[in-house]
């Protein structure tokens, strides 16, 4: 069990809300958003601005913001709430005097950078999550001695399990939302991208054989997950309060009757992802 979920998998137990805005976020929504974001800071004077509040080690006011960068306030005003408005900047309401009570005047409004972390990628890629499987296999295999690879594999593979368990949807759609690009040829699928694609070029047996693990967990899960209908106990015997988050957040998911037809095979070659899933022997 991971210790926090990965976005991946937080995307597919079901709709997030975007921050400030109460509006769940899928992960397609998600990378819509990421995009607006980034076109955002394409306008130079607001660029300006998110980079002088990034460097300031305190909440920013408009009228620093302005005298700073030679602006008129009701421009920085304006670029500031489009910041705010992307979940680039975090807003927060405070009194500057340091006065409270009557006569103590309006908050100010103040800027900070938020937490959030945008990233867009075309083709899409999965850096993070390859990079968080493999520090979850080297910490693991020091700690218990199990070889590195073989702890990279089963981690793999549980994580692929969560995302099919978890996704109420179909391996091909799926696949999409995580970027595979795939595409039906015959009765296989074919991935025409690799999300690890840098990675697997240099390291190509770690990073293949963690994809097919990956993808091999992804058909289970989706094969498993009418095991769980309602009613039914998905935590495995664990009766301890809380039971299985898993269990608990795939219950009453549909199986996808064409994972049941499918496995995850090896089948490297140029212009596309090293695993390809074809019908079952």
């Amino acid at each position: 069990m991971f210790v926090d979920a990965p976005k991946e998998v937080r995307d597919a137990a079901g709709p997030e809300t975007t921050a400030g805005s109460g509006v769940p976020e899928t992960s397609a929504v998600s990378a819509v958003s990421d995009v607006s974001a980034v076109a955002a800071l394409d306008e130079p004077t607001r660029r300006r601005l998110y980079e002088f509040v990034v460097r300031r080690r305190k909440l920013v006011g408009r009228d620093e913001a302005a005298d700073a960068l030679g602006l008129a306030r009701k421009t920085a005003a304006f670029h500031l709430d489009r910041l705010a408005d992307e979940s680039l900047l975090d807003v927060v309401f405070e009194r500057r005097s340091g006065r409270s009570g009557p006569g103590a005047g309006r908050p100010a409004k103040l800027y900070r950078r938020s937490a959030r972390q945008v990233a867009v990628s075309l083709p899409d890629r999965r850096y993070e999550l390859a990079g968080r499987l493999l520090a979850q296999a080297v910490e693991e295999s020091d700690a218990t001695g199990e070889p590195v690879r073989a702890v990279l594999h089963r981690k793999a593979g549980e994580l692929g399990t969560q995302l099919g368990r978890q996704s109420g949807t179909d391996v091909f759609a799926l696949l999409e939302r995580y970027g595979f690009e795939p595409r039906r040829e015959e009765d296989a699928i074919v991935l025409d991208n690799c999300p690890f694609h840098a990675l697997a070029q240099e390291h190509t047996q770690t990073v293949c054989g963690m994809n097919l693990h990956l993808l091999r967990g992804v058909l289970d899960g989706l094969n498993a997950s009418d095991r769980d209908a309602p009613g039914e106990d998905a935590t495995d015997g664990d009766t301890s309060a809380g039971g299985d988050p898993v269990g608990d957040l795939t219950r009453g998911a549909a199986a996808d009757p064409a994972a049941a037809g499918l496995e995850a095979c090896l089948a490297p070659g140029p212009g596309h992802c090293c695993v390809r899933l074809r019908p079952a022997a």
